[in-house]
């Protein structure tokens, strides 16, 4: 039956069991709470996840030196450039308070007990909760932190009087270590290390200085990755090209309502749409009292999702929506077996049967 939202916060507070780790919690039917658990059915979200990648542009101090001393294309302008990756859809329950129920077992059963989420939405019924699969994003490494230049340099480049000169200074440096590089290479260094260890070592402290000086002509790059969420709760009405966000390849993921992005638009179609009956009063009574007794459930409808950006379209899926389905009840006799109580098994975030033990 339905209640007032008082009257859920005291018994869900009056009558909590156990508390697991950040998962579910326990909630035994004892005779405080009249041998009755309160829970909640969900309503879906469409949770639009973006991977991004943000590459930072670092102009060299000696850029433009860079095409006379080494013969490479540099990087002219200092900048950040942000790319949208890839875009993963996922639907989430939210608590519907307006959907709470409860589900009552007599009072000679065996210790029965109902699993809900943190949020009061249900899980199992006499029965461990599964571990729902989670679906994010592996996310690279982001770039390392470039090395520090000037701590290569001699005193007689930090002492020169002009930029033109030290790069030339540099550059000659450059040369260089890539010549002891290949003297070592080739075997014919003066001091050659000692041993293989040392041989590693000492080539990567000249790779590393002359990357980090190279750098100062060409510029670096560096990368790292994140994500972002946008999150829609549809209506029991169909969504078309309804603008959630934007992107910006100089900001990245914006509001849906700054402009400096491109819009993303979603659009989502019921597939299953529901047909009106009009019920007499003796039906209708029947259909409430189905509704106050037994474990009411979701029986979500099926949606078609487009995601659009750019004129292409990133996602076309198909997903499950509450909120363009119905409801159906578990009959309360089924939990009336004292011997070997009914296990039932709930995909939390849908509210709808996943399995029925016996």
């Amino acid at each position: 039956m339905k209640l007032k939202i008082q009257y859920l916060i005291f018994t869900l507070l009056f009558c909590i069991g156990s508390l697991s780790a950040q998962q579910t919690v326990r909630m035994n039917a004892i005779k405080a709470n009249d041998y009755g658990v309160i829970y909640s059915l969900p309503k879906t979200s469409v949770v639009v996840t973006m991977k991004v990648k943000k590459t930072v542009y670092n102009r060299g101090e000696f850029y433009q030196f860079a095409q006379r001393y080494l013969s490479i294309e540099p990087i002219i302008e200092s900048g950040t450039q942000f790319t949208l990756e890839d875009v993963m859809i996922t639907n989430r329950g939210i608590a519907n308070k307006e959907n709470s129920f409860m589900v009552i077992f007599r009072s000679n059963s065996l210790a029965p007990y109902v699993m809900l989420t943190q949020d009061g939405l249900i899980s199992t019924i006499n029965a461990e909760p599964e571990r729902e699969k989670e679906f994010s994003f592996e996310l690279p490494s982001p770039s390392p932190t470039p090395i520090n230049p000037r701590r290569f340099l001699s005193e007689e480049t930090l002492m020169a009087g002009s930029t033109a000169k030290q790069a030339e200074l540099v550059s000659k440096q450059i040369f260089d270590l890539r010549r002891s590089r290949q003297d070592i290479l080739t075997g014919e260094a003066d001091n050659m290390p000692p041993d293989g260890e040392a041989y590693k070592v000492v080539i990567e402290q000249i790779n590393n200085q002359e990357k980090a000086l190279t750098e100062m002509f060409s510029g670096n790059t560096q990368t790292e990755y994140f994500t972002k969420e946008i999150v829609v709760i549809p209506t029991e009405t169909d969504i078309d090209k309804m603008v959630i966000g934007r992107f910006s390849e100089k900001l990245g993921p914006v509001d849906a309502d700054n402009l400096a992005g491109a819009p993303i638009y979603l659009t989502l179609k019921n597939k299953t749409p529901k047909v009106e009956t009009v019920l007499s009063d003796r039906d209708r009574e029947r259909l409430e009292k189905k509704l106050s007794e037994g474990v009411v459930y979701n029986i979500p409808g099926k949606a078609q999702l487009s995601l659009e950006f750019k004129n292409k379209i990133l996602k076309n899926q198909e997903m499950d929506i509450v909120q363009f389905g119905s409801q159906d009840v578990l009959t309360k006799r089924m939990f009336d077996n004292m011997k070997q109580p009914i296990k039932v098994i709930f995909y939390p975030n849908l509210g709808t049967v996943k399995q029925i033990i016996q």
